[in-house]
């Protein structure tokens, strides 16, 4: 077997669904082993996706393990050259396993392959590559030298936004939203560290394969990534896990430092923790104060794509949002003349999404068309770019009668 992809579900069956549809349209060619792991789900996920995705392997495990564990689990059932880490709120193009094959084999010495991750509504992800969290380079970052200079090759490290993000680079820190990594790499290297229960598992494996010789590296191929939905990021929890990851990173391998270096950057992970979690707090009581009146702003969206499934889309978001539009969807069309469809849209309205649906439309052209937007809404002067949002991408499932955001399920 040439590939296998491991998936860790933990209560996100529809986005795991339309993530296991996008990697079924990139598996046209060639056969991979797609594995599962649910991590004691609540929510039905194996009974549901199963019928769904027949061929997909399924691993329930009676409790939650953590992601670092559960990847682990479904790697020693694997027997392939390459392994594919990947996310269940990930959307992946037609093309992305094959390009990710190409290199591979191209490049010897690369021991894990991360891409270039966009957002929903198009722009791109700073975390598609970054930099090890070296204590100077965290330092940057917590206390904003990152944000204020991030082209700098010293302040910017933790982003590496030095680098040009449409070119081939080795960087250092790979995501495991996407992690595309080599077999006899991982076995040289070892596994995920299960103490990471979840968040910090990807940048510990990658600086162990860097430690070991081998080349990571970044190749701009867009995938879409909701970032966090496979996650709670709303509770202490979130928190203290996020923040103690970073401490057990630095533990392992800046530990031998002295006393009074380690003490106050220990200090500083610490204090950034509670202030996230304080930030956290007011921001989801100011949430929740304006939950009532949220539907009431006049958000409009536009759905790409026939007739029949318009009319479908409109009764599902009726008194979810003010206005829905359509724009027919044509194969005689190119992605431009879409794109200028919808962007004659935003000067005139609040557009919040574009729907498409996810079932038959070509995802490598609906990713081009949301960066296209992105672009277009960023290269406007300051003045009009505060007037006019990005619109965000949903998806439309008609065999399930779903629209999906990056923070509703309409039905």
């Amino acid at each position: 077997m040439k590939l296998s992809i491991v998936i860790v579900n933990y209560n996100v069956k529809y986005y795991l669904h339309q993530c296991l549809m996008s990697v079924e349209k990139a598996m046209r060619d060639f056969t991979c082993d797609v594995i599962v792991v649910d991590n004691c789900s609540s929510d039905g996920s194996v009974e549901f996706l199963r019928k769904m995705h027949p061929s997909v392997r399924f691993i329930e495990n009676s409790e939650n393990q953590g992601y670092a564990c559960a990847n682990n689990i479904a790697i020693r059932k694997s027997n392939s050259d390459y392994v594919l880490l990947l996310n269940p709120d990930t959307i992946i193009t037609e093309e992305t396993l094959a390009s990710c094959l190409a290199f591979m084999d191209e490049h010897p010495k690369a021991g894990v392959l991360g891409l270039k991750m966009l957002k929903e509504n198009g722009t791109f992800a700073l975390e598609s590559r970054r930099g090890v969290p070296t204590p100077s380079t965290a330092f940057y970052k917590m206390c904003g030298l990152t944000s204020l200079f991030p082209k700098s090759r010293m302040f910017g490290k933790y982003y590496m936004q030095y680098l040009d993000k449409e070119e081939v680079n080795r960087i250092e820190i790979v995501s495991g939203a996407f992690a595309f990594l080599r077999r006899q790499c991982l076995n040289e290297t070892g596994y995920l560290d299960e103490d990471f229960f979840m968040y910090g598992e990807d940048i510990d494996l990658s600086y162990r394969i860097l430690k070991r010789g081998w080349e990571n590296y970044y190749l701009p191929t867009p995938i879409l990534h909701y970032k966090g939905e496979s996650t709670q990021k709303s509770s202490y929890r979130y928190v203290y896990r996020f923040y103690n990851a970073m401490l057990i990173f630095f533990n392992k391998h800046y530990g031998h430092y002295s006393i009074l270096f380690s003490l106050p950057v220990k200090g500083a992970i610490l204090a950034k923790g509670c202030m996230e979690y304080i930030h956290m707090k007011l921001h989801k009581c100011k949430s929740i104060k304006n939950e009532q009146d949220k539907y009431l702003r006049k958000h409009q969206c536009v759905y790409v794509g026939n007739a029949t499934d318009y009319e479908a889309v409109s009764g599902i978001m009726t008194n979810k949002v003010a206005d829905i539009r359509h724009i027919e969807y044509s194969d005689q069309d190119s992605v431009e003349v879409q794109a200028n469809r919808i962007m004659t849209l935003l000067s005139s309205s609040c557009l919040s999404y574009v729907v498409v649906n996810i079932e038959d439309c070509n995802i490598g052209q609906t990713l081009v068309l949301m960066q296209q937007m992105a672009n277009y809404v960023e290269a406007l002067p300051r003045k009009q770019r505060k007037h006019v949002s990005i619109p965000k991408l949903a998806t439309y499932m008609p065999s399930l009668q779903k629209v999906i955001t990056s923070k509703h399920i309409f039905e």
